[in-house]
């Protein structure tokens, strides 16, 4: 039996493989999967598709059985098919017939008696989901769609000539998948193929679910119902309805099942039995894995009435808080037995990254009400300031790893993020310290930067060192590839949000134009294995990430900040957004409750 990974966490520069029984699902894929895509999209079509009324009346997207029972195929069965069509188009003329008598009774009443058949309708439905439950025994919710899910195009032409320039990326990107590699998890653009590695176990589509939302955003309709239409018909676990997404979260509770409620890594979903990885620490669970749950988990909680997914993840924070931390620090190894941390490594690239990023993202997605979330999350960035972040004699400011009490003055592509963190959380910053905090953001911006510009392709390393005379360089050979991250790419968008510093929006174009330059193939786009180098060797992989967050980050930059407004959406740390639970509809009697 397969075995699950139960969290969405960013991957370590050096991913490890899995055994032949079990598989490793990382930064991309199972909550991405399950929890990001799909109640952000499948459910979220709330907020996203023009008539939300399908998805609560459990119609999504389009019905399977009319195309089956319409779609023609041999003489034998034409007969069959045309009887079908008459009758689907009698129904629809009697419900046609049926709809006017009803309209035109409407009418003849009066404005008072109008209102109150409304009303009594509301009262029907509230009625109905008293007990909590609708026809597939679910909460009735109301949402209010928040503004932005897409947005008109910038007036400035330039900008609104780079901004179609990314979409003609993705549109190229993603008909090279459809071509080379439909329904498989990813795609190799140079031996044009389907690829996926041992990270995404038996489960296949990881590109298709991945760019969900990006295809919207962009406006690529049509695209996005081919995408939606394969997940509904293929898609392991069946995962495109709401019912289906908590179903699998229900599947996925055991793994907290040890003597802290720190989860386990890995879960067998048919045994419930979970473990760790060997390799890490002993079998500790790692950081940016149990930490990066709790946007998807108290969403989740929202959505099934079940509170149990809240519980989960504030008791994570339970035990947290009980820890001493080494000067403040959260190391990147907790025992989920004995409840110690494990080896004393920290790092805000892999490993760690997201657990300070979804600190700062909870209190913003509860509508800045998750005061806790704020007070650890500004504690740690203290933390980090006075431990781990130091500055160049080149006047570079980096974010080191520190290891058993020493510094390794390296800083991961993957930490790169952490530029467009301080400057979505600079705003909430104690004692007047939001100047200081944008002052750092630049600056991580700028190393950023510097670390595309220094090499030949002028795209960034997967890790670059300050010591030895070099600053912002890799020096050892497996830190020079670069596989299409995003992360730079974020902290410009963020950046030119706060700022509108035209800087950002300069450097986001560098990185579009070597992007075309150096990572375009025929058959799609590739990482390669050496920045350095004179030309480009290819990795032949197109990463799912490069859809689902550098396209779409790319895409923000050049829009306007009226499309995904950061104070209506949050971005998980895979780019896809969730909406804000405003205090006012918390405050509202529960239709969970």
């Amino acid at each position: 039996m397969p075995v699950a990974t139960l969290l969405p966490f960013t991957a370590t520069p050096s991913r490890k493989s899995a055994s032949p029984t079990s598989f490793r699902l990382t930064e991309k894929f199972i909550l991405l999967l399950v929890f990001s895509a799909f109640i952000t999209l499948c459910f979220g079509a709330i907020f996203f598709l023009p008539d939300s009324s399908k998805l609560l009346s459990g119609v999504f997207f389009h019905s399977s059985a009319v195309e089956t029972n319409t779609r023609t195929g041999t003489d034998s069965d034409s007969n069959v098919a045309v009887g079908t069509e008459e009758k689907i188009l009698t129904k629809i003329r009697k419900d046609h017939e049926k709809a006017l008598v009803e309209a035109k009774d409407t009418l003849q009443k009066r404005p008072d008696e109008i209102k109150q058949d409304i009303q009594d309708e509301k009262d029907k439905v509230l009625k109905e989901g008293k007990g909590g439950k609708d026809y597939n025994n679910l909460p009735v919710i109301e949402y209010v769609r928040p503004p932005g899910a897409t947005g008109h195009e910038p007036s400035d032409p330039e900008t609104k000539e780079r901004r179609a320039k990314i979409k003609e990326m993705m549109t190229f990107a993603w008909d090279s998948y459809k071509r080379y590699a439909w329904g498989s998890n990813e795609l190799r653009p140079v031996s044009k193929q389907g690829h996926s590695s041992n990270l995404f176990g038996s489960i296949k589509g990881a590109t298709i679910v991945d760019a969900l939302d990006t295809l919207y955003i962009m406006e690529m309709f049509e695209d996005f119902d081919m995408a939606t239409e394969w997940v509904e018909k293929n898609l392991d676990f069946n995962v495109v309805f709401r019912r289906k997404a908590i179903e699998l979260g229900e599947k996925l509770l055991p793994a907290f099942k040890t003597p802290t409620g720190i989860p386990w890594a890995l879960l067998n979903l048919k045994s419930g039995i979970g473990r760790n990885w060997p390799w890490a620490s002993g079998g500790s669970s790692i950081l940016a894995e149990y930490g990066t749950l709790h946007l998807e988990f108290m969403h989740l909680s929202k959505l099934s009435g079940n509170p149990a997914f809240a519980e989960k993840v504030m008791n994570i924070r339970k035990v947290l808080n009980r820890l001493e931390k080494p000067q403040g620090l959260y190391p990147n190894y907790l025992n989920p037995n004995s409840g110690q941390w494990g080896q004393h490594h920290v790092s805000v690239g892999g490993l760690g990254d997201s657990f300070y990023e979804y600190l700062l993202k909870a209190w913003l997605m509860s509508d800045k009400t998750d005061e806790e979330g704020k007070k650890l999350y500004y504690e740690a960035l203290q933390a980090i300031e006075t431990s781990l972040m130091r500055k160049s004699s080149g006047g570079l400011t980096y974010i080191a790893e520190w290891k058993g009490g020493l510094l390794e003055h390296k800083m991961g592509h993957l930490t790169c993020f952490a530029g467009g963190m301080i400057a979505l959380g600079a705003d909430g910053a104690p004692e007047d310290k939001t100047g200081h905090q944008m002052e750092q953001a630049s600056e991580i911006a700028r190393t950023c930067h510097e670390s595309y510009a220094r090499t030949t392709l002028k795209l960034g390393p997967e890790a670059f060192r300050f010591d030895g005379g070099v600053e912002a360089i890799a020096t050892r050979q497996n830190e020079k590839y670069f596989i299409l991250r995003p992360e730079v790419i974020e902290t410009y968008m963020y950046m030119w949000r706060f700022t509108h510093d035209p800087k950002y929006r300069e450097w986001g174009w560098e990185a579009v134009q070597a992007l075309e330059k150096h990572c375009r193939v025929e058959g799609g786009y590739s990482g390669v294995r050496d920045v350095y180098a004179s030309s480009p060797n290819h990795d032949d992989v197109q990463q799912s990430f490069y859809l689902a967050e550098t396209l779409k980050y790319l895409y923000l930059l050049f829009s306007d900040d009226d499309h995904l407004p950061l104070e209506h959406w949050v971005f998980n740390t895979e780019a896809h957004p969730l909406p804000v639970i405003r205090k006012e509809m918390t405050d509202k009697p529960s239709q969970l409750e």
